[in-house]
């Protein structure tokens, strides 16, 4: 219906007075480490339009949601219009009452106590010469404000430098950000830093890094200019970058990393990176990968901002296993990895056939089953389930097109078809895999991704004159002495407790014993077990013969498994030609080996 325009010349401009004045107005953050008190930090909030009850929350991490609500501590809330009252409904949400207007909540979040050296490089932390603080670990929100725009102050010891994504806003100490999901998603790196920076595309990219105080010396140039190679490479896959600034934030005595928008925490052990890179390298590329196939290309209904548990998704074989996937094939395009793509595919079928977990859990389950939950050897793994499948996924998509096309053109399409705020399903990949491929691709989905058939790698690699030999042989030291089995793995719990056991082969030592995966380890051989590193500490001094005895609780009761110490086997793969190899087949498997996209 069109208007006259005598009311267009009226109701134009009081829409536009409507909507300004329905635009939520910024939240003022002030985060303060006292250098006299590094147990954590203070923050201050004010809230200029509050509302006369308002909830504040603190949000969960879809992956790592640590609970960091569990150390937040005097809270208050003061109103310029009279007094506040504050009531802590639940574990991440407080609720403030006033008469509405300006009001200024102020908090206090305390760091716990972390292992020296094994420390995630995702945890917040502070320390004499340092540390790793915003997120989600330090700002709350309004809830039902989540557009609200940010201003954020930090107030820091003299002489410290920061890093972080959030765009600067007029100094060096005063940031920006255009709403929660913004603010939460961008971690702040403080204290004595090293920075480097390189231009791809145009696009600055920042390298910053903490150093522990007797840091060892490593080839700094050398290290940016792979981190710059990871980038370009995937610039070329995916024709742009989505960003326009770039952060990578190293942390020194750390592992792991995680992924944001627009920068990554990594951990960048100076110990390492004096010597082999290889872990890094991988991590970084897979932490950097996900700026597309995660932080833009999303499962539905996974991820957001949300205080409540984190939801679940069956696709995280896509999201993280074909990440490791590209994680690999960025490196191999840089010209950063030195093993062959052979030798890197038969390590990872190796671990893939000698996992029981893969005959009795599909890749989308694995995804879907938590940590810690589910039987011995029922938990399988979808990052390494999901590598193989986009293995195999790629070799028949190159076979199918005369080499035309590759995963990187699914990977393509899917990222124009689901943009943010679009999420994909299982169904949306098998289509436009499909799609890509110009074949009927149902069967593979339904017998080895929704279903629990192993991957059967023999007709993938015939396309290549290749055939797979496996043959099993006894786990030995440098020495031909037999390993001892300690095919366990040991996850941190929260509150304290004793880690917790991921017994993922019912066939090692430790199974047989009876120990399941989520029992609380409080001793090995009467040494106290009160983490990973102790754990690891512990097993990793049993040798073949010895007698074990393990303390453990289940369910809240206590429970003793007591075993001898065995050795194990492996299996062996390795690839062969085929009898007789066409040059079409010698064609593709060299533009296969070469990583070519």
């Amino acid at each position: 219906m069109r208007l006259p325009l005598f009311l267009l010349a009226v109701l134009l401009p009081l829409t536009a007075a409507a909507q300004q004045t329905a635009a939520p107005a910024p939240v003022a953050y002030v985060l303060t480490v006292d250098s006299a008190d590094l147990s954590g930090w203070a923050v201050e909030m004010r809230i200029p339009d509050a509302p006369e009850t308002m909830r504040l929350v603190m949000a969960a991490h879809p992956e790592y949601d640590d609970a960091f609500r569990r150390f937040v501590r005097d809270f208050t809330a003061e109103s310029r219009g009279g007094a506040a009252e504050v009531v802590r409904e639940d574990s991440a949400v407080w609720r403030v009452r006033s008469p509405g207007g300006e009001v200024t909540v102020r908090y206090r979040v305390g760091v716990p106590p972390g292992e020296e050296g094994f420390r995630g490089a995702w945890v917040p932390f502070l320390t004499p010469t340092g540390g790793l603080t915003g997120g989600p670990h330090a700002f709350m929100y309004v809830l039902g404000r989540e557009q609200a725009p940010a201003r954020v102050e930090l107030r820091l010891p003299p002489g410290w430098d920061v890093a972080t994504a959030l765009p600067r806003d007029g100094s060096a100490r005063r940031f920006a950000a255009p709403d929660v999901a913004t603010l939460l998603d961008s971690p702040v790196l403080i204290g004595n830093l090293r920075r480097w920076r390189f231009e791809e595309g145009g696009v600055p990219h920042h390298v910053a890094y903490w150093p522990l105080p007797d840091a060892v010396p490593f080839d700094t140039a050398a290290l940016v200019e792979a981190l710059h190679g990871i980038v370009r490479e995937g610039r070329e896959m995916f024709r742009g970058l989505p960003y326009g600034e770039y952060f990578f934030l190293m942390v020194d005595g750390a592992y792991g990393g995680l992924e944001h928008a627009s920068s990554t925490t990594l951990g960048a052990p100076s110990t390492e990176l004096a010597g082999d890179w290889s872990e890094f390298l991988l991590s970084a590329a897979h932490e950097y990968f996900h700026v597309w196939n995660l932080m833009r290309l999303r499962p539905a209904n996974w991820g957001g901002l949300t205080h409540l548990p984190p939801a679940r998704t069956r696709e995280l074989w896509w999201s993280e296993g074909v990440t490791m996937y590209y994680a690999d094939l960025l490196l191999r395009r840089a010209g950063l990895v030195q093993t062959s793509r052979l030798e890197a595919l038969a390590a990872d079928l190796e671990r893939y056939l000698d996992s029981p977990a893969i005959t009795a859990v599909s890749p989308e389950e694995a995804g879907w089953i938590s940590e810690a939950g589910g039987a011995a050897g029922d938990l399988g793994d979808h990052y390494l389930q999901g590598e193989l499948a986009g293995t195999v996924l790629d070799l028949v998509i190159r076979d199918s097109t005369g080499g035309a096309r590759t995963l990187d053109d699914v990977m393509r399409a899917m990222l124009a078809a689901h943009p943010p705020g679009r999420g994909y399903t299982g169904g949306d990949i098998e289509r436009t895999a499909g799609q890509v491929c110009g074949c009927d691709l149902s069967a593979f989905f339904t017998r080895h991704i929704r279903g629990a058939q192993p991957l059967d790698f023999a007709p993938a690699m015939r396309r290549l004159g290749l055939a797979p030999r496996v043959r099993m042989q006894p786990v030995v030291d440098a020495q031909g002495r037999p390993q001892a089995d300690l095919r366990v793995w040991p996850v941190e719990s929260p509150g304290g407790n004793p880690p917790r056991l991921i017994v993922a082969d019912p066939r090692s030592a430790w199974a047989r014993a009876g120990l399941r995966t989520g029992d609380l380890v409080a001793s090995i051989n009467g040494t106290a077990v009160d983490s990973r590193r102790a754990f690891f500490t512990a097993a990793r001094a049993l040798r073949v013969g010895d007698r074990v005895r393990v303390e453990a609780v289940r369910d809240g009761q206590p429970v003793t498994a007591e075993f001898v110490m065995e050795g194990y086997e492996e299996r062996k793969l390795a690839f062969e030609d085929l009898p007789s190899v066409t040059p079409q087949q010698r064609a593709a498997r060299a533009r296969w080996l070469a990583a070519a996209p």
